[in-house]
């Protein structure tokens, strides 16, 4: 397969003229759709959308490369746009951007078209070969560009293999190469650091690990063999084997716009020592650096709360049943005072479906604890992790301690590791399975004890005092807020910092916190089922064909049902969607609407308290959504 093959004559355009990154992005997507491989626009789009956010795909020297891998790719192809005069994209460089191929990967086993992406990557970083695309003076001029330099060029993978490290002099550096896609970013980065490295007449040899999987692996031998090795990957790569060699930990986009400087450095010896844990795989650094400070916080966070869900969930659900087994079978107000109390366990059915609960419910805190001190200091960090969330769990600290638990039980390890790593080779060795253990959980111990504890347990204690203790129109407001956070992002950080918050209220007894959370991120997907239902001329074919799926995903409380609806046109429906789900949180609140499980929409209204009026609340904040969306959105042609 050659490059032209995957590039069509209506997705090329040389006369670009996008004023932001997002209209760029828009204005290929669409020539990609002309070419006729995309059978849904608003599900490839929000792929590539998402791609960008997890980095910049402005790579620089003038060039971006975005790209979409889904299902709404039906063949592999190539967009290509010209902008004569540049647009700022947040390039690597902080240049604007003149030359885009868009990338669309269909969700399939078969690859062969990885091999001609990567091809494409490698050429776009010959300077000649790029200006002579953006001076094409036709459509037909730009393919034959193409053609012939694919022609001329070898494929990379092709040409990093032939090497022999045996036969090498000098100093010998090997390198991996790997981006969450694996398409474009992971060859560029090989090509990048391959010339670095020739530059400085060294030995290089690089493994690409893309969607292909892993090519030109790098040898046991070699791995001995070599001064200093390179790991430019923002995805899981295999550490172990690097155990007690220099290592430089990168960024995938660092091997292309810093290639010179981490060859540099590799051929100082100013680099550090790798050590294993001695458990398998590790994920590169990379994917923890990628991003600002608060990129890595956010990722880590989030490594706990994704372990902690299914507890979460599963010990909510069943406690939630024990209290609607109770419900059906006791009186409340028939219950003498002191056995009040005892709602929940009262029937031995309720009883069982209790204790399974909170056993499950148990788990939350020290799961959440143990996997963010995974995400930044690997498998020793665990244990440390799960015995600071224990001590959170049984104090007076909670769901905050917890989360000053995880981050602290990481930075631990961490310490740790840089000194153990000036202690005899010996000793070193066994530091992962007796050092790391017993130093860092009595390390843990002593923090939680005599400064989280007393610190965190007094804010936690107040705040859910205060809560407990609001008025009704503190709660009104509280409502209000954390219902509009809930549709800000549909999943990302603002939702899942609402519904983190939802869920520790229930373990505090704030049942109506999680009311107000899920209600409001029910309302979006049922908001825009229903406009698509009342507004037809305010939604595409495709969108009116979807759109009442979105009954049955916010029903069911999965908010991510809106996402592909808010990244078509995000400054028209947030905003409605916002309004809407902060309208059914504060109602939810004035209605005193209490909610024991932390997920299930619909399927766990027979335990919420006062049901019909939340029913009503999740009503009229879908009408006032729909209405709004009927109101700011354009007609669609």
């Amino acid at each position: 397969m050659r490059i032209t093959d995957l590039l069509d004559k209506r997705s090329i355009s040389l006369t670009g003229t996008p004023k932001t990154k997002s209209e760029a992005l828009d204005q290929i997507i669409d020539l990609m759709v002309k070419s006729g491989k995309i059978n849904d626009r608003e599900a490839y789009r929000a792929q590539v959308y998402e791609r960008e956010e997890e980095s910049t795909t402005g790579i620089g020297e003038g060039i971006a490369i975005p790209h979409g891998k889904c299902d709404a790719v039906t063949k592999p192809g190539l967009a290509a746009m010209v902008i004569k005069d540049g647009v700022e994209f947040d390039s690597l460089d902080g240049q604007p951007v003149s030359l885009m191929f868009l990338i669309a990967a269909p969700n399939t086993k078969d690859n062969v078209h990885l091999d001609v992406l990567s091809k494409l990557s490698v050429l776009l970083m010959d300077e000649e070969f790029a200006d002579d695309l953006r001076n094409a003076r036709s459509v037909e001029d730009f393919l034959s560009i193409v053609d012939q330099a694919d022609e001329e060029q070898s494929d990379i993978d092709e040409r990093l293999a032939d090497t022999n490290m045996d036969a090498a002099d000098g100093f010998k550096i090997l390198a991996v190469t790997s981006c969450p896609t694996g398409i474009a970013h992971t060859y560029m980065a090989a090509e990048g650091i391959e010339k670095a490295a020739k530059a400085k007449n060294c030995f290089i040899k690089v493994e690409t690990r893309g969607s292909g999987g892993a090519k030109n692996v790098l040898t046991d031998e070699e791995i001995r063999d070599a001064d200093c090795i390179i790991v430019a990957a923002d995805a899981q790569v295999p550490m172990e084997r690097f155990d007690g060699k220099k290592v430089i930990e990168c960024q995938v986009s660092d091997g292309i716009s810093k290639a010179d400087k981490l060859v540099e450095q590799a051929v100082s010896g100013n680099v550090p020592v790798y050590h294993g844990t001695g458990e398998g795989t590790s994920a590169s650094s990379g994917s923890a650096k990628s991003g600002g400070v608060g990129h890595k916080i956010y990722t880590q966070l989030m490594n706990g709360v994704s372990h902690m869900l299914p507890f979460v969930v599963g010990g909510g659900i069943l406690i939630a049943i024990a209290f609607l087994i109770d419900g059906l079978s006791v009186d409340l107000n028939a219950l003498p005072a002191d056995q009040r109390a005892d709602f929940g366990t009262i029937t031995p059915l309720a009883a069982l479906f209790k204790g399974i609960g909170d056993t499950a419910f148990g788990f939350m805190l020290p799961v959440l604890a143990g996997f963010i001190a995974m995400a930044i200091g690997d498998r020793p960090a665990l244990a440390v992790g799960f015995v600071g969330g224990m001590i959170a769990s049984g104090g007076k600290s909670g769901f905050l301690g917890a989360l000053v638990a995880g981050f602290a039980a990481g930075y631990i390890i961490l310490g740790l590791r840089k000194i153990c790593g000036k202690l005899p080779q010996a000793i070193e060795k066994i530091a992962p399975v007796l050092l790391y253990p017993v130093f860092g959980i009595l390390i843990m111990g002593l923090l939680m004890n005599f400064v989280v504890e007393p610190i965190m347990g007094g804010i936690n204690t107040a705040l859910n005092t205060g809560l407990s203790n609001m008025g009704e129109t503190s709660k009104v407001l509280v409502g209000l807020i954390l219902g509009g956070m809930m549709a800000i992002d549909m999943g990302g950080p603002f939702n899942k910092a609402a519904y983190v918050f939802g869920t520790a209220s229930i373990a505090a007894g704030n049942y109506d916190i999680m009311a107000a959370v899920m209600i409001g991120g029910m309302t979006p997907p049922c908001a825009i089922a229903l406009a698509t239902l009342l507004f037809k001329n305010k939604f595409t074919k495709e969108q009116r064909e979807t759109g009442p799926t979105n009954f049955i995903m916010g029903l069911a409380f999965i908010t991510e049902g809106a996402i592909p609806f808010a990244a078509s046109d995000p400054l028209h429906v947030l905003p409605a969607c916002i309004a809407g789900s902060a309208v059914a949180g504060a109602l939810s609140m004035a209605f005193n609407c209490t909610l024991m499980a932390p997920h299930g929409g619909i399927f766990v209204f027979p335990v919420v308290g006062n049901a019909l009026l939340y029913l009503a609340a999740l009503v009229v904040g879908t009408v006032i959504s729909a209405l709004l969306l009927g109101l700011l959105k354009k007609k669609v042609d």
